[in-house]
């Protein structure tokens, strides 16, 4: 048995690795969880904190008695304010005021003070979480600004800890490892040392990092545009700006994840592997399981379930949370299946319109088929675009539009996809919102349109 420690800093790190069996199967790599949401105040954080104050300290950055200040999101400033508490120092948070109320609470249960701004102001605006928490250390003597997002110590932190321990636990034997991003600092840091250790016996690592659309993460990393500036509900991940702690130079692939897939993944995860983690532990896993589908069998995934799911009983284990915010995923979950069942019992190929159709002509082919959408396949950069027929209607009522002008100026950007291999749970709330669900594949190619009919079909046939 252990013996005992002197303090809970003590036993921050050295987390335990399992292996998932429920939410993969026998053709995929397997997938390895690295569970965070096991450290002492519940993610993976407590390492970066600790380290950025102990290394704060050592250069005389900080001295007894003094203020930690940081704009957090939730788990750093748990994270702080454990080690905060131990060490006899005063801590204050900034936090958005998107964050659940279980992660104030539990901020203030340590000790700590609590500042809340808006959500839905710019980075630079004086009233942003972090220009506050910046205001607050200039005006408290003898503070320290944690500064998650641009202190390279937080890098350090998965460096010296997170990746050694990753690389020992599966005797060096990792393919690829998936990590979300919200400081930057544990796939920086863990990408960092992977990619070393691999060099050094001769193999490659791949490291993959997840990202909810809505942030300017993957569009940065593929150097694209921003065009969608929608939010997401997810906490702690992705970001309105680059962090400092963000190396893309060792990251090889950014994926995109979105709070419907994130949430799904994190209900199936405690409910099948008895895993209770937080949101983006789901979008990790949903992360990693395309990536263990593409690497097939004989590899190794390894993912990060960086937080405990107690910190979410409002939200994605809250089914009128869920239900009130489009993502009710419950009534299909009933039913097994994926969405490549549903396709294959309805069978038949997708309709397109061409872009340059005319109205006329496309709203007859409609009627023929007797279809109410129709895609426009995306070409040249264009993105995929959907025709319905209410669109059609309205626009040639208002005298908008005239039956010969090209159907695409009658088009609206494509919504509510999935893949072949989600579960049929899927598609309820994208029938909900759409009336279809489009399934496209790896490639981002339409390789199906299912309606409620085709799953009232394909459900009614089991």
């Amino acid at each position: 048995m252990n013996k005992p420690v002197s303090s809970i800093l003590e036993v921050v790190g050295n987390t335990p690795m399992i292996e998932l069996h429920k939410v993969v199967d026998e053709s995929m790599a397997r997938v390895l969880v690295k569970c965070e949401f096991l450290q002492p105040s519940g993610s993976v954080k407590d390492r970066m904190a600790q380290h950025i104050i102990e290394q704060a300290e050592a250069r005389g950055e900080i001295k007894p008695g003094g203020t930690l200040v940081e704009a957090t999101a939730g788990n750093t400033g748990l994270a702080v304010a454990m080690v905060a508490a131990v060490k006899g120092y005063r801590a204050i948070f900034v936090m958005p005021d998107k964050f659940s109320v279980e992660k104030i609470n539990m901020l203030k249960a340590f000790g700590s003070e609590v500042v809340v701004t808006p959500t839905a102001v710019p980075e630079d605006h004086p009233e942003s979480w972090r220009e506050v928490a910046k205001r607050i250390v200039r005006e408290t003597p003898n503070s320290l600004l944690i500064d998650q997002f641009f202190n390279l110590d937080n890098i350090e932190a998965h460096y010296q800890t997170t990746g050694p321990e990753l690389w020992e636990q599966t005797d060096g034997e990792i393919d690829a490892f998936v990590s979300g991003a919200g400081s930057g600092g544990t796939i920086s840091g863990v990408g960092r040392y992977l990619k070393e250790k691999a060099k050094e016996a001769g193999k490659e690592v791949r490291n993959v990092l997840f990202d909810p659309p809505g942030s300017i993460l993957y569009n940065s990393y593929y150097k694209k545009p921003v065009t969608d500036k929608t939010g997401w509900k997810m906490e702690g991940v992705g970001n309105g700006f680059v962090p400092g702690c963000l190396d893309f130079s060792v990251i090889d692939e950014v994926k995109q994840v979105n709070d419907r897939q994130a949430f799904y993944m994190t209900r199936r995860l405690a409910r099948e592997e008895g895993l209770f983690v937080g949101d983006t532990s789901g979008a990790g896993i949903f992360a990693a399981i395309e990536v263990a589908r593409a690497l097939g069998p004989g590899k190794t995934v390894v993912a990060v379930c960086g937080d405990s799911g107690n910190r979410y009983l409002s939200k994605v284990y809250n089914d009128e949370w869920l239900r009130d915010n489009g993502f009710a995923l419950h009534g299909f979950g009933l039913w097994k299946g994926r969405v490549a069942d549903v396709l294959s019992h309805k069978g038949g190929d997708v309709i397109f319109a061409e872009a340059d159709e005319d109205i006329s002509t496309v709203a007859g082919r409609m009627g023929d088929h007797g279809i109410s959408q129709m895609p426009i396949a995306g070409t040249g950069g264009r993105s995929h675009m959907m025709i319905h027929e209410s669109d059609l209607l309205q626009a040639l009522l208002l005298g908008t539009l005239k039956p010969n002008d090209p159907v695409l100026e009658a088009a609206n950007e494509l919504k509510g996809k999935v893949t072949p291999h989600d579960h049929i749970a899927m598609l309820e709330p994208l029938l909900d919102d759409a009336s279809v669900a489009v399934v496209t594949d790896d490639a981002n190619t339409i390789t199906g349109i299912i309606s409620k009919i085709d799953v009232v079909k394909y459900i009614a046939s089991l």
